[in-house]
Formats: structure tokens, sequence, C-alpha cells
């Protein structure tokens, strides 16, 4: 999530130009016979107006639609337009999704290479002291001037949004500043030193986790849109400037939307060794999820609206470590901007880190949406 050091730039300066409307065009005529509607709505895009990185969405959606194809297609007739939301494979379930169908078969010890790097997995707790603040369940950690008090007696008021079930109309919108972020593929505590923890194929990055919290999303009747922009490929310098007009083109067409999630992961490192936060739930490991909730400064950080997504972290929090204790981090609150102006339910999630293979951020993915949808729902 944070912004990395110059060496990760490299891998970003390939490519460039725009895809012909008339080949967007048939790639959304594809998308939508296909069922892949997260890529029908970002070609849409393309077409309505320049997205930044736009040009990426088609040959991003490629692995999308061939994944769509191995599956049996709705008919035609049956597809949802482009502005539809739900999920056909959660809706013709009829549930939460089971997480085997999004998992993906990780490199054994065989194909470890020489020099392979070492991971170390750990569990990060709540923390205590003046700057932790106890929420119902987790904490928050408070890096501002703001008192603990302050913070203690906001935190205690409702979300400042309603969610509307099962309605026609978006409410919640999953997108990736840092779409192209990526996690380990081996099954051991080891890594590839020429992995770069990048990966513009959306069935492994960022975009493959976001696709598991909108399923999720989708299934328990909060209709959920996914935006697999790549924000930050060709080019990771103002990632953050081309995902706010993403999202700002987003609320401008559906002005329903009361929730956005930037979905990304950390990258925790010590004496080139990874660390892979974890915690195991109902036997199976997942990676520890952290949100980022950011506070107006009164100068340089503009936002007026802080306090609302505060109501939100807090709540949230309190969901998912509710539910799976050991799951969460403390909530950082701190004098960060990542877009958080653009709705009272704008916040930032850290799914794992860079040493947690890809798997461990799938899985959380879910319990996280899982925790959501029972806030939202009011189960939690």
């Amino acid at each position: 999530m944070r912004e990395k050091p110059r060496k990760f730039e490299s891998i970003y300066t390939e490519g460039s130009g725009t895809w012909p409307a008339a080949l967007v065009a048939a790639g959304l005529m594809l998308a939508l016979v296909l069922g892949a509607r997260g890529t029908a709505l970002a070609l849409a895009g393309a077409l309505v107006g320049p997205l930044p990185a736009a040009q990426t969405a088609l040959a991003l959606g490629y692995s999308q639609m061939e994944q769509a194809a191995q599956s049996t297609p709705a008919p035609a007739s049956e597809a949802a337009p482009a502005s539809s939301a739900a999920s056909s494979l959660v809706q013709a379930a009829g549930g939460i999704p089971d997480i085997a169908q999004y998992l993906v078969a990780l490199l054994g010890e065989d194909a470890r290479p020489a020099g392979a790097g070492a991971v170390r997995e750990t569990n990060y707790g709540q923390g205590t002291g003046d700057k932790y603040i106890p929420c119902k369940a987790g904490t928050i950690k408070n890096n501002t001037s703001i008192s603990a008090a302050d913070v203690a007696s906001e935190i205690q008021n409702p979300l400042p949004f309603n969610i509307e079930l099962n309605s026609a109309e978006p409410q919640v919108l999953v997108m990736h500043t840092h779409a192209t972020e990526s996690y380990r593929m081996s099954e051991g505590l080891w890594y590839d030193p020429a992995d770069t923890s990048r990966n513009t194929d959306t069935a492994y990055n960022m975009c493959a986790v976001g696709r598991v919290i909108t399923d999720t999303l989708n299934a328990a009747g909060i209709n959920t849109l996914h935006d697999e922009t790549l924000n930050d490929y060709p080019s990771y310098t103002g990632s953050y400037d081309n995902s706010r007009a993403v999202v700002q083109q987003y609320l401008a067409q559906y002005p329903s939307i009361k929730i956005v999630l930037d979905v990304h992961r950390d990258a925790i490192e010590s004496d080139g060794t990874r660390m892979a936060p974890v915690v195991t739930v109902d036997g199976r490991k997942a990676a520890q999820v952290m949100l980022i909730c950011g506070c107006d400064n009164g100068s340089t950080v503009k936002l007026p609206n802080w306090r609302q997504n505060l109501r939100f972290a807090a709540a949230w929090e309190s969901a998912m470590e509710g539910m799976y204790p050991g799951f969460t981090r403390p909530v950082l609150f701190s004098y960060r901007f990542y877009n958080q102006d653009l709705t009272t339910g704008s916040l930032l999630i850290e799914i794992g880190g860079h040493g947690n293979n890809l798997n461990e951020a799938l899985y959380a993915g879910q319990l996280a949406a899982n925790a959501l949808a029972a806030l939202l729902t009011g189960a939690a």
C-alpha cells in the first residue's frame, strides 16, 4: 500500500498508447456475453470517458473472460447489463461462495530456487498504551493529535450511511490504487529473490482478492461493483491521481454508492526476511488485515469527513475482530489522504503483506467481506 522505494518503479516503464475504441467495444461485447461483468464495467468506462490506465482494461480482462468461458455461461438473453453488480456465480449458488473455488495451486519445495529468501510468519497483536483506543473488539492506533477521548467518543456514533439490501443500485465499490501488488506463490516459507511482488495478471494480483470480496458482498445482498483498472501500471507515479479519477467516474454514474474500499497489501520486511502476518480461522491460514483511516490535519491533508470514515473503520474493525479473534491489526488512524474525502465510507484495507501467499490473502478477503456483510446487515 505505502509508497514503495524507487527500485520497484522500473517494472512500470513498459507499454504506452491506448486501445482503439472499436477494439475496446469488441471486448465489452465479449465480456457481456461471457458474464465477465467486472471487465465489462471497466471497458464501458473506457468508452464513456478516458479513465487513467483504461488502455489496460481490455488486455487484463482476457484472463477473467477465459475463466468465465471455462464455466457454463448464462444465455445471452439472460446476461445482466454492464450496470448490474450482481455476481451470477454467487446468486446461482444462493449463498456465500466457497473459498475453494478461488484458491490457486502453489509452488512446492521442488520449485524452490537457489538463494531463496526467507519468510517468517507472525501475528500482530492489538497493542497497548495511550496510542491504542479500544473498539468493541480490536483497537485503533491513534497517530494523530486528536485526543483519545475524542476518538473514543466519535466511534460511539452510528454509521453515517445506510445500505439498501438487495438494491438494484450499487451500494459499494471495490477498487485498487495499487492493483499490481501481489503475493508469494510458494506454499513453503520462502520466496524467489527475483520476485518483485508485482503482477499485471488480475488472476494473481489485488484484483483476485477484490473479486472474492465483491462476490461475498453480493452474495449477502449488498450490491457491489468491482473495478479492476491497474492504476499503478505502466507508471507507479500518480497512482492515487489515477484511482481518484476512476472513483469519481463511478460516483458520478452511481450516486447510490455509499462505500469505497481501496484494497491493497502491505510490505513488511526485516533484514531480507519477509514477514507474513497470519491467523488460523476454522483450520485455514488467513492473512491478517489492517484498516487505514485518514485524518484532516487542517492544512496539507483535507478530509472534512474523517469523523464519519472513522466511525466506519471502528465498526468494521469490531465486526472482523469480534467474529475472527486475531484476524486484524489495529486500525491505523493517521494523517493520510488516500482519496478518502470522496465519500463518508471511504477506507483503505491492507490484506496481508508480500510475505503472505495468495491463498492466505484470498481467504482473508472473504473473511473481511463476511464481517462487513454482517455489519451492514445488522448481524454483527
